[in-house]
């Protein structure tokens, strides 16, 4: 599965940057997050509660961060493991462009999903992840604009 979108957040591409790079905002900003641990400037690690359709599991998971061409440009890629549930995989390329209006944040994910939540059907999964995803980058833009406003 690949999800791809923009979107534009008020305030400067080095401030963007710098708050995908915190643990503290990402926690507050990723849907379901109980915890985000930073291990180092590349590893962290997450435990995230979701419901989807009728399946409801915790996620213990590790992303890793790839600086590519900061700060223009960085990716990452994580695992999570849901137990009975199943495990996800996936990762994203972002891109970070200066607009008139601040930053353009632009994206593109992957997903690969197996057990229980594979069985649930794609539909239902694409939709999940274009929600969650949505809310993540509109929770992630309303926080880093709030922030930088003030």
């Amino acid at each position: 599965m690949q999800l791809k979108d923009e979107i534009i957040i008020n305030a400067p591409q080095a401030v963007v940057y710098a708050a995908l790079n915190d643990p503290e905002i990402l926690k507050r900003c990723i849907p379901g997050c109980n915890e985000l641990i930073k291990h180092s400037d590349t590893e962290l690690e997450a435990k995230v509660v979701l419901k989807i359709g009728p399946v409801k599991a915790k996620f213990n998971g590790n992303v890793t961060l790839s600086p590519d061409a900061p700060p223009e440009r960085f990716s990452l890629t994580g695992t999570g493991n849901g137990g009975a549930a199943g495990y996800a995989k996936g990762g994203a390329a972002v891109e970070l462009e200066e607009h008139s209006e601040g930053t353009l944040l632009r994206y593109t994910a992957t997903a690969d999903i197996g057990g229980k939540l594979a069985q649930l059907g794609s539909r239902l999964i694409q939709g999940t992840a274009k929600k969650l995803a949505a809310k993540f980058f509109k929770s992630f833009a309303d926080l880093v604009g709030e922030d930088n406003a003030a």
